[in-house]
């Protein structure tokens, strides 16, 4: 069966998922994942891919992320995983493949899940146990997002712009919610989403994202298809 082509739609928000093959690890140490960062920041600005959040974990990395081109994303995904490989093999001498397969990628819609979609990423490193706290992770745009430091990969979505009129009011808002969102239970539809390709949002997007790329995007009802009425005929 043919693969299904990737999901990505110029100007719109995506959830990008890049796993270790068989779970494995893709980052030893904090060497790694700086240079997997100095990696992403350049081509990605070069291939007009704005990062509005991200996480690095020891074997995944998500992104959130806007597209100017349709294909942007896969150039710039197919780059860093390629240079990424090679710099990790070298360092580690240690030789073949580190991805598992190619990378997801799930549409979400940015008027209604732009924010739990931030928060969503930023607390997977806490809820893996890799830090007490969201914004101690050095590997995350939660620091940069209640203002702890400037990190130069984030671009701020132009809807982010609503949580307040200045960046203190930003910072203390995304703060404030970033704790509310550790204090609850994960949200789980980011991560089925982003695995099974989907699309996330109101019906209406979900269609108009259907529509465009040509292929249902919504979850799949559960059990069997509904059994189809049989029909008698009566003779004569």
């Amino acid at each position: 069966m043919a693969r299904q082509p990737r999901l990505s739609v110029a100007g719109e928000l995506h959830h990008v998922l890049l796993r270790g093959h068989n779970g494995q690890a893709v980052f030893a140490d904090d060497a790694d994942r700086a240079a997997f960062v100095e990696l992403l920041r350049e081509p990605a600005a070069r291939q007009g891919v704005a990062i509005h959040a991200y996480a690095l974990l020891d074997s995944e990395v998500h992104l959130l992320a806007t597209p100017a081109e349709a294909d942007s994303l896969a150039r710039l995904m197919q780059s860093i995983g390629r240079r990424y490989v090679a710099l990790f093999n070298r360092r580690h001498a240690r030789r073949g493949t580190l991805w598992d397969g190619r990378f997801r990628t799930s549409l979400l819609d940015s008027q209604t899940v732009l924010l739990p979609a931030m928060l969503h990423i930023e607390a997977l490193p806490t809820r893996a146990g890799l830090a007490s706290a969201a914004a101690d992770w050095p590997w995350s745009s939660a620091a940069h997002h209640i203002g702890r430091r400037r990190d130069p990969l984030v671009t701020e979505h132009a809807l982010y712009w609503r949580l307040g009129n200045t960046p203190f009011e930003r910072e203390h808002a995304h703060t404030v919610a970033l704790h509310e969102a550790l204090q609850s239970a994960e949200d789980m539809r980011f991560g089925l989403a982003v695995v099974k390709g989907l699309a996330l949002g109101p019906a209406g997007f979900v269609h108009r994202m259907a529509e465009a790329l040509g292929r249902p995007l919504g979850p799949r009802a559960r059990g069997r298809p509904a059994a189809r009425p049989m029909i008698k005929t009566v003779p004569n």
